[in-house]
């Protein structure tokens, strides 16, 4: 959930109106929007509902210490961050000169240091330098017009280094192609790309696109979820797309530069980030009417309805993208209820019916699978060993609802919240404001990396390496939290 950082604040102040049209809710000052709330509403909504923790998935290094703060100024909830590499040009280097995997693994844990995350996260592997390269698209094994290295050869490295060093939380992937017609493609060889080592893939609704029909645009979700039933060691969360207005933010340029005549309010912001990354923001209106609309508000349906484990796979809207966290209730409704989906269904574009099997589908999510997908099965999958269960010495975060028929009244308001022991919620309006932790992990490495990469930000970087580094001091225990340090456990096998 983008939560904090670079993008985060050009949606806010991209979307002035968002703001200025919710003044008289909440507990608000100038951040008050739906779209991208401030810091302090943002903390304030996620335990309203009943969410203790939300991880910030691209946190640009050169950018991490902004991250951070603002996350710091989120209220009650825990946070953390992915890293972003795979388009960074230290690390293009390294697979260019084709240095062995042990130095790779030492940067990767050194990134992991230097900015305080918990997770390594890839985007477009390899395309954001491409863009700036003027190549304006990319495929698994397309070659980088500068570096000469291919997206599948990023995945594999990271891939395995992340496995390596043990780092929990899979390599998290947005994979190549993202809202292209025919990805489907792309997807299922990228699932193959790491050869065995774990990935995640996300918001995978944005990839899983066939090019059947008439409109050459159809639905890939059922051979993406047999391909995920039949692959353990892919994990994914869908991206689900809900109707009505939002805002695109994404460190994909190339895919944002693409979308930018789609904007809707018709304004953008694309940029690059010094050698590091980039980012785009798009504000997007997602329409029942609209065919492609339609059939992607089908498509993450279906790849959640048809995949068998709900431990491998995991609610998200990737807030904002495919629309507001706060959508999270009506999302469950829409799994846990068959004929107010299929209500839903029948109002839209009639050609996008035609495209999907939705309507076929009779599967249900029960309670317990709303739980595994949402609370247990995404803090394991995180990393978060005191978290998402009940046992002895776990933290204290609870939520309790009262079972009610319609799904979306039920989990918009609990009855309570607890966070660390201490009651925040109760009946849906906050009662105490608390701290929560920040997550990292600290794998080992080899100090003397920090030789070469002095060298390097003093010849190609406007900081210093000593800037770029974010202390634990930074993110003080001063009232606001402080850090948990989660376990890495170094992996010795090959693969999984």
């Amino acid at each position: 959930s983008h939560i904090g950082g670079g993008k985060v604040n050009i949606a806010r102040m991209l979307l002035p109106e968002d703001h200025s049209a919710r003044l008289n809710e909440h507990v608000c000052h100038a951040g008050c929007g739906h779209l991208a709330p401030s810091a302090l509403a943002t903390g304030f909504r996620y335990a309203e509902m009943g969410y203790t923790a939300a991880f910030e998935p691209a946190i640009a290094p050169v950018n991490a210490r902004q991250s951070h703060l603002e996350m710091l100024d989120t209220p009650i909830i825990d946070k953390g961050g992915y890293a972003m590499l795979g388009s960074d040009d230290y690390f293009l280097r390294m697979l260019a000169a084709k240095r062995d995997q042990k130095a790779i693994n030492d940067y990767v844990a050194w990134i992991l240091h230097a900015t305080q995350a918990i997770g390594i996260k890839v985007v477009n592997p390899g395309g954001i330098s491409a863009f700036k390269f003027n190549q304006r698209a990319l495929d698994l094994d397309e070659q980088h017009d500068y570096y000469q290295t291919s997206p599948r050869q990023v995945l594999l490295a990271l891939s395995r280094a992340v496995h390596e060093l043990g780092i929990p939380h899979p390599l998290h992937v947005h994979g190549n192609n993202l809202g292209v017609p025919g990805n489907v493609e792309t997807t299922l060889k990228t699932m193959g790309a790491s050869e065995g080592y774990p990935l995640h893939l996300t918001h995978i609704q944005f990839h899983s696109y066939g090019n059947e029909g008439d409109r050459k645009f159809s639905s890939g979700a059922a051979r993406i979820a047999e391909a995920l039933n039949n692959s353990p060691h892919i994990t994914a969360d869908v991206g689900q797309i809900l109707f009505n207005q939002t805002v695109t933010a994404s460190g994909d340029t190339m895919r944002q530069f693409a979308n930018a005549d789609l904007a809707s309010p018709n304004k953008s912001v694309l940029m690059d980030i010094e050698c590091d990354s980039g980012c785009g923001v798009v504000p997007f209106k997602y329409r029942d009417k609209n065919f492609v609309n339609a059939l992607q508000w089908s498509i993450g349906l279906e790849i959640f309805l048809l995949c068998d484990d709900p431990w491998r796979v995991f609610l998200t809207t990737d807030h904002p993208n495919g629309a507001p966290f706060t959508s999270y209730p009506h999302l469950i409704r829409l799994l846990m209820d068959k004929s107010f989906r299929n209500d839903m269904f029948s109002k839209l574009n009639l050609d996008a019916q035609s495209m999907s099997t939705l309507n076929s589908i009779d599967r249900e999510y029960s309670l317990y699978e709303i739980a595994i997908m949402t609370r247990a099965g995404a803090a394991k999958l995180v990393g978060l060993h005191d978290r998402g269960h009940l046992k002895v010495g776990a933290a204290a975060d609870i939520t309790v609802y009262t079972e009610q028929a319609d799904k979306e009244k039920m989990f918009a308001k609990p009855d309570y919240v607890f966070k660390d022991g201490t009651l925040v919620v109760r009946h849906g309006e906050v009662v105490n404001i608390t701290w929560g932790k920040t997550h990292t992990v600290k794998p080992d490495f080899d100090q003397s990396i920090e030789r070469e990469l002095r060298d390097y930000f003093a010849r190609y970087h406007t900081m210093q390496m000593g800037n770029f580094k974010v202390s634990a001091d930074e993110i003080a225990d001063d009232g606001r939290g402080g850090i948990i340090e989660q376990a890495c456990i170094p992996n010795r096998e090959d693969k999984a």
